[in-house]
C-alpha cells in the first residue's frame, strides 16, 4: 500500500472518529436539556459537537476530495453561426477549454469522491440528524402556545366591578375626579384584568361612535394596562382629566376615549363596556373588544 493511501486512511479513520463524536455529544445535549438542563454542560456539549463536526468537514476537503481547479465543458450551439466560429476558436485557444486541467479534475469528480466513501457519508447524516434533534429541544423553552389568550381577559359578560379588597361597587359611588383599580369579580388581582373606573361627568366624556352608552352616569372604565410596555396606569390628574403611566410618561386623555396625548404610546386605552344591574351594581357588557397592552404581530 503506497504512502498516499496510508494517509488517507488514517484521515478517514480520524474524520469517522470526529463525527461519531459529535453524533455523540449531539445526543447528549438533547439528554441534558431534556433533563433539566446545566447551561455550562450544554455550552460545552454544543461546542464539542458542532467543533468536531467543522474539523471533519474541514479534513474532508482539504485531504480526500480533489484539489481542482474544476472546468466545465462550455455546450456550443447545435447550429452555430459560421461568422462566430472563427471567435470561437480563438476564444477556445486563449482559455484553454477542456475537460481538465494540469492538477485539477472534471467538474463531477468532486462528487465522484465524496460517493466513493458511503460510510463517512452516512456517519456526517447520523451526526447532522443528531444534532439537528437537539436543536429541536430549545422549543420547550418557548412554553405553551398563548393561542387566543392575548386577546381575552376574564371580563364576562354580567361580571360585577369589585374593589381589590372584593368589595362590590355601585353605580355612582365614585364623586366626580375619583378613580378606583377594579377587577371582574371571582379575579381579583389578575394583571391582565386589572380595570380603572373614572368618574367624569356626562357631559364631558366625547364618546367614539358606538360606545354612547358605555359610560353611564360619567363611570368610564378603561384598561389599566399601558399599551407601550404594559406598565400599570396608575396616576389619574383631576385637573387636566390625564391618566399617566409613570413608566415612559406617557398621557391619555380620559374624557376623549383615553387617546394618547403625550409619550411613546400610541394606541388608546381600551375600554370596558360598563351597564348597571337591578340591585344598583356596576357590571361589565362583556370583554374589552380589543387586545389590552402593547400590540403584537397576531393583534389585527
Amino acid at each position: 500500500m503506497s504512502d498516499t493511501s496510508r494517509d488517507e486512511r488514517r484521515t478517514e479513520r480520524a474524520i469517522a472518529v470526529a463525527l461519531v463524536l459529535s453524533a455523540i455529544t449531539a445526543l447528549g445535549l438533547a439528554v441534558t436539556y431534556a433533563t433539566g438542563g446545566q447551561v455550562q454542560l450544554e455550552g460545552f456539549l454544543l461546542g464539542l459537537s458542532l467543533g468536531t463536526m467543522g474539523w471533519a468537514l474541514c479534513a474532508w476537503g482539504k485531504h480526500l476530495l480533489p484539489p481542482g481547479p474544476f472546468v466545465q465543458q462550455r455546450q456550443h450551439p447545435a447550429e452555430a453561426d459560421p461568422e462566430q466560429e472563427p471567435v470561437s476558436r480563438l476564444v477556445d485557444e486563449a482559455t484553454g477549454e477542456a475537460s481538465t486541467l494540469p492538477g485539477g479534475g472534471t467538474d463531477t469528480e468532486g462528487l465522484d469522491a465524496v460517493g466513493r466513501r458511503p460510510f463517512l457519508v452516512k456517519l456526517l447524516v447520523g451526526a447532522a440528524g443528531a444534532l439537528g434533534v437537539a436543536a429541536l429541544f430549545p422549543i420547550r423553552s418557548l412554553g405553551p402556545d398563548p393561542g387566543r389568550t392575548l386577546f381575552r381577559t376574564s371580563w364576562r359578560k354580567g361580571a360585577r366591578l369589585v374593589t381589590e379588597e372584593g368589595r362590590l361597587v355601585r353605580a355612582g359611588e365614585l364623586e366626580v375626579g375619583s378613580v378606583l383599580t377594579v377587577f371582574p369579580e371571582g379575579h381579583i388581582g389578575e394583571a391582565d384584568a386589572q380595570t380603572l373606573l373614572i368618574r367624569a361627568t356626562e357631559d364631558d366624556l366625547r364618546t367614539r361612535p358606538g360606545r354612547e352608552d358605555w359610560a353611564p352616569r360619567g363611570q368610564v372604565a378603561y384598561s389599566k394596562v399601558c399599551t407601550h410596555a404594559g406598565c400599570p396606569v396608575g396616576l389619574y390628574q383631576v385637573e387636566s382629566r390625564r391618566l399617566l403611566c409613570p413608566c415612559h410618561q406617557s398621557l391619555f386623555d380620559v374624557i376623549d376615549g383615553a387617546r394618547p396625548v403625550f409619550g411613546p404610546a400610541s394606541r388608546s386605552l381600551p375600554q370596558l363596556a360598563l351597564d348597571v344591574d337591578d340591585d344598583g351594581y356596576l357590571i361589565a357588557r362583556g370583554d374589552y373588544d380589543e387586545a389590552i397592552g402593547p400590540g403584537f404581530w397576531e393583534r389585527p
